[in-house]
């Protein structure tokens, strides 16, 4: 097992180094090895308590980090905007600081508003990790893509990566542009102009409008969900439009001189961003991508729960 990284918080992969993102990714290779025992459990977090905060809809997010934390003997308590006193006017931090008072080694956290768990971070000692907040980071989503990649390709360093699809609303492709530049790949954006604005080319992403070259000698195609809750106002005239000139298909990759991973963080909008028969493809490691996301979570709530700290937080 690798050493703890010595750090508080998992907050955006913005504020990781490449050795802390390399250290994650192959504990997650030795937590992947656990949960192919017949018995699928170690006592690594016996006696410890992992609250879950979700205020927003999620099945593998919340699922992976479930079973994760069950995985490594934890106990845990989840809580909801719905089943919660927040209904009674109690604010989120109100609802942190009463539950951490308890006794909870780490809070889980996915919200709505971004940067809602940088803040909270700030009042308990407990490891905050953020499980996605808005349209900021998603850094366990980007952590189980960047092993998947490795577990297929074997490298990350000089792989070309493209990112199609609604990028100006997602924060798994902000974690993602943030990781696998850090690990030495190549970063494309593709799609409408509106949905993928030129501001990204700031942090070191290629952009690109056209399909054809978007798509040449790229390693990994990484379809994003069009997301309808986060659109006001019309980004493009009709989704018919957006599937002729947007949408990844089985005859964009049978024209390519290799054979890309397809990847996508899910839920899908099949028919939208990616074509149903994209699922036929060999390359197609979409459920690789939910079995690994386990692992990963294993590795992260091992390293934030278990490790041994030290002044500084990453994302902090």
């Amino acid at each position: 097992m690798q050493e703890g990284l010595k750090r508080k918080d998992l907050l955006g992969l913005r504020f990781l180094t490449h050795k802390e993102i390399e250290i994650l990714i192959e504990t997650a290779f030795s937590m992947k090895e656990v949960l192919k025992r017949p018995i699928r459990k170690i006592p690594t977090l016996r006696g410890k308590t992992v609250c879950f905060m979700f205020f927003e809809p999620s099945t593998r997010t919340r699922s992976s980090f479930e079973l994760a934390a069950k995985r490594l003997s934890a106990d845990t308590l989840n809580i909801s905007g719905s089943q919660s006193a927040l209904l009674k006017g109690e604010t989120v931090l109100d609802t942190l600081k009463n539950v951490d008072a308890m006794g909870i080694d780490a809070f889980v956290i996915r919200h709505v508003a971004s940067g809602l768990p940088h803040f909270l971070s700030k009042y308990t000692d407990a490891a905050v990790i953020n499980a996605g907040d808005g349209m900021n980071e998603h850094p366990t989503q980007a952590l189980l893509d960047i092993m998947t990649i490795k577990e297929r390709l074997g490298k990350l360093a000089g792989i070309k990566v493209l990112i199609a699809g609604d990028v100006r609303h997602s924060r798994v492709a902000r974690s993602n542009i943030h990781g696998l530049l850090k690990m030495g790949a190549e970063v494309r954006l593709f799609g409408p102009p509106t949905l993928v604005p030129q501001e990204f080319e700031s942090l070191g992403a290629k952009i690109y409008y056209d399909k054809k070259e978007a798509l040449r000698d790229v390693d990994v195609v990484m379809g994003l969900r069009i997301q309808n809750e986060r659109l006001k106002g019309s980004f493009f005239p009709t989704i018919r439009e957006y599937r002729k000139f947007f949408a990844i298909t089985p005859e964009d990759l049978e024209m390519l001189e290799k054979e890309p991973l397809v990847m996508h963080p899910g839920p899908v909008n099949w028919g939208v961003e990616m074509d149903f028969d994209i699922m036929k493809e060999k390359n197609n490691v979409i459920l690789q991508q939910v079995t690994n996301g386990v692992a990963v979570r294993m590795s992260v709530l091992y390293h934030f729960i278990s490790g041994e700290r030290q002044d500084g937080e990453i994302g902090n």
